[in-house]
């Protein structure tokens, strides 16, 4: 498969190809693809096309495991061993255009979304077997697949953080289309164009999508919606619209926050109360070995340890420190993805307890800072933790930390407030050493391969 926008997907409709996880079942070549504007005819094309691009988010490349691990081997929290030499140039931040990283990754991320696009974009008028309500609901999850893509994309490989970038510097390519010859070559939007583009696909999934149509949080749902919409808002510093898109998933009364003793088999459990949206995993549809707890435990991988002084931040009694061992040699996370062979564990990508923290940040952000400890503190009070006196940015960002660790956020989180990658207790062969905050490698290089095939697309800064 050629590894650019505008050759990342070509697909065919046939059963065995959408039930399949495995990225290569999805990509026949272009001579091998079936005319999409008369293979999509009912309902059940038009979801199938869409379940296709859940079937890519799962993978290796996205979140099946390495857009989590790049969250976090450039922070505080984790950092590659070189076990077998997996994930040494992303943990060390000493990338190139070249890295097979960057390019795997983009290519991955780009296929979801055009998987996206053939669903958003086909006429509801020619499709069968469906009710508009229903049509309208799995474009609905379309539009959500694709503004998450680039949200994902832009916070990866965008300048916003590099040399005082900013909104105006550089983003990605929004793409909306899928095979038009007009759009073959996009340029890069800036960050503020993705953040634009990607709120307005948000809206207009709420707008067209029905509570009553949701389905199971192995798929968007208005609530997940809603929670990116209030992840993107954090992020970009939107603080008004992260506190009113959080509160409607805080009332819509739908999640709540898992207890001490429940929140380990939250890991291990399919649609528990504080899952909003999980990658789905079972025992015979899952990464294996290339996934996250391959990655993460002592094995024939491994490569990712967790660094002592995350563990050090965890109180005696706080279940959360449970769920780090040590295994003679390494911390390791062994409490989040623990299952192996076979790997079915479910990947979390929204949280409730994500939710209820942006929450509480959004709250302090905006000068409500009573209102905000209520909210910070649900989290400790459930996990065995001392509740905070003050509802302050570094409390609530180290609780942040505590909560969502190796889940992919300590990153940018670091990014998004403007922080060095702190240097710490690293006795690693591979990790962070004190990046200051604006350095180039805060973002991941744009792949030679792209560049190559696109003489539209300039390269990062740096690279």
């Amino acid at each position: 498969m050629r590894k650019t926008i505008y050759l990342a997907l070509t697909l065919a409709l046939s059963a065995p190809m959408i039930n399949s996880c495995r990225d290569e079942s999805l990509d026949p070549t272009l001579q091998q693809s079936k005319d999409l504007g008369t293979s999509i005819n009912t309902l059940e094309d038009l979801t199938a096309i869409v379940n296709a691009g859940y079937n890519r988010m799962s993978q290796t490349a996205y979140y099946g495991r390495d857009y989590i691990i790049f969250g976090e081997v450039r922070t505080d929290n984790a950092y590659s061993n070189s076990n077998s030499n997996r994930f040494v140039t992303p943990a060390a931040m000493k990338m190139t255009p070249n890295d097979a990283y960057a390019a795997d990754t983009w290519a991955q991320i780009y296929a979801a979304i055009a998987s996206a696009n053939i669903a958003i974009n086909k006429d509801a008028a020619s499709i069968s077997a469906g009710t508009p309500g229903e049509i309208n609901q799995v474009k609905g999850e379309a539009l959500i697949m694709r503004a998450l893509g680039h949200f994902d994309l832009v916070k990866l490989y965008g300048q916003q953080h590099v040399n005082g970038g900013g909104m105006s510097a550089l983003g990605v390519p929004y793409v909306t289309t899928f095979r038009e010859v007009d759009y073959l070559l996009p340029k890069r939007n800036t960050v503020q164009e993705v953040y634009t583009m990607a709120l307005k696909d948000l809206n207009d999934a709420l707008a067209m999508m029905d509570p009553a149509l949701n389905r199971d949080a192995h798929y968007f749902t208005t609530d997940a919606a809603n929670a990116l919409k209030a992840r993107m808002a954090l992020y970009f510093k939107d603080y008004k619209l992260a506190e009113e898109s959080a509160l409607k998933v805080i009332e819509s009364g739908n999640y709540a926050v898992a207890s001490k003793a429940a929140f380990p088999g939250t890991f291990t459990t399919d649609y528990t109360a504080n899952q909003i949206f999980s990658i789905a995993a079972s025992e015979t549809d899952n990464m294996g070995i290339n996934g996250l707890a391959n990655i993460y435990q002592k094995g024939s991988y491994g490569d990712v340890a967790v660094l002592k002084n995350i563990f050090d931040q965890f109180a005696v009694g706080d279940v959360r420190k449970d769920m780090i061992t040590y295994d003679g040699k390494f911390y390791r996370n062994t409490g989040k993805y623990p299952s192996r062979d076979p790997f079915k564990d479910d990947i979390p990508v929204i949280r409730y307890e994500e939710v209820v923290l942006t929450y509480a940040e959004a709250l302090f952000r905006n000068g409500k800072t009573a209102e905000a400890l209520v909210y910070l503190n649900m989290i400790p009070a459930n996990r065995g933790a001392e509740l905070y006196a003050a509802a302050t940015l570094e409390n609530i960002l180290l609780e942040r930390r505590k909560e969502l660790a190796f889940e992919g956020f300590r990153f940018y989180d670091l990014a998004r407030t403007g922080r060095d990658i702190p240097k710490v207790d690293i006795a690693q062969t591979f990790g962070p050493t004190s990046v200051p905050f604006g350095s180039y490698n805060y973002a991941f290089p744009i792949p030679n391969s792209e560049i190559g095939a696109n003489s539209n697309v300039v390269q990062n800064s740096g690279y």
